[in-house]
């Protein structure tokens, strides 16, 4: 990631040229079940980590910096329902995440109905590591290796 980068979610760079947050929410979980006992309080068992969720908020103004398309290019990152490996801009790998949701609001529009303001609301959840794409998102082209599911380092053993 250049010098400008946020974070980087798959392919796609959050930073001051593309789309820039201001604030970032992290909400992390932990499964305790319980069952009831007569006498004493729930007896509770530690059965694994819960619900991780990122949510990032901010204003884009894509007369002044970036493309209107930033947040089409994430709903079609969320389109595709893969999930994505999250780096931060420090370098720091947070694991693999799929897009739960983009809200935005537009305002201050142009004659033609342009926004030149929009407030967005990003929400990622944590999955499984290995259900990252391994191509970060990025199409393969026409190479079959790239669209077969059964193992993506099959091409480095031909």
């Amino acid at each position: 990631m250049s010098m400008s980068s946020m974070m980087a979610l798959g392919q796609f760079i959050f930073g001051l040229d593309s789309l820039a947050y201001q604030q970032l929410q992290r909400q992390q979980d932990w499964r305790h079940p319980s069952n009831s006992r007569v006498g004493a309080r729930p007896a509770r068992q530690f059965v694994g980590p819960g619900e991780d969720s990122i949510t990032l908020t901010g204003v884009h103004a894509p007369e002044f910096r970036g493309s209107r398309r930033v947040l089409d290019d994430l709903r079609a990152m969320a389109d595709a329902g893969k999930a994505y490996a999250l780096v931060s801009g420090t370098g720091d790998v947070l694991g693999a995440w799929v897009i739960d949701g983009v809200q935005e609001s537009a305002s201050y529009f142009t004659a033609q109905g342009v926004a030149r303001r929009v407030e967005f609301t990003l929400t990622l959840k944590r999955v499984d590591d290995h259900l990252a794409e391994p191509d970060g998102g990025a199409q393969g082209g026409s190479d079959p290796w790239w669209d077969d599911d059964d193992d993506f380092w099959q091409w480095w053993l031909l």
